[in-house]
């Protein structure tokens, strides 16, 4: 077995990037304190070509140090907004017909695997801060609340793995099942 050079991966550059057909994702940052997770929430999302970044509150914005140390160059190619109130970036994707999904442990959350069964046409997942998740206020708001199911001694994953599995579950069913 060969591993494939840069060159043999034929990616698209930042300009084919922008102008190519986009999931129908966006991720929704909720206060996410580590600039090295939103960084990797950006390469995650550059990965499976995802609609849009909205980053809230205290999440920090490129050209953050450490943002950039994760992105590797996907803060070029992502495009992304900010606002103050995570409400008020939920309020603008129902208003756009986005379907709300926190990525939350709630009495209410289904687990990743049963989102199988639902049709994808324009999704928002919400992420919560690395020590009190999504906020209260904002899981009043959400339409559906899904969760990665666990089965070791932690209470949770990482958001960066955490972002990694689910954009992979969503994108795979809007890609391959619909």
């Amino acid at each position: 077995m060969k591993k494939l050079s840069l060159k043999e991966l034929n990616r698209v550059n930042v300009e084919v990037f922008k102008s190519q057909p986009k999931a129908p994702i966006v991720l929704v940052l909720d206060n996410v304190r580590s600039g090295l997770n939103v960084g990797s929430a950006f390469r995650t999302s550059d990965a499976f070509a995802l609609e849009k970044i909205y980053l809230c509150g205290i999440t920090s914005k490129p050209p953050h140090r450490e943002i950039l140390k994760t992105a590797i160059g996907a803060t070029e190619s992502m495009d992304w907004v900010y606002f103050d109130n995570t409400l008020e970036a939920v309020e603008k994707l129902k208003k756009d017909g986005f379907k709300v999904i926190a990525v939350e442990q709630a009495r209410e959350s289904c687990s990743l695997q049963e989102v199988e069964n639902q049709t994808f046409t324009k999704t928002a997942l919400v992420f919560g801060n690395e020590v009190s998740g999504v906020k209260d206020e904002v899981m009043k708001e959400v339409d559906a609340c899904v969760e990665v199911p666990q089965f070791g001694t932690k209470h949770s994953l990482n958001i960066s793995v955490c972002v990694g599995v689910v954009v992979w579950e969503f994108f795979r069913y809007w890609k391959y099942k619909n």
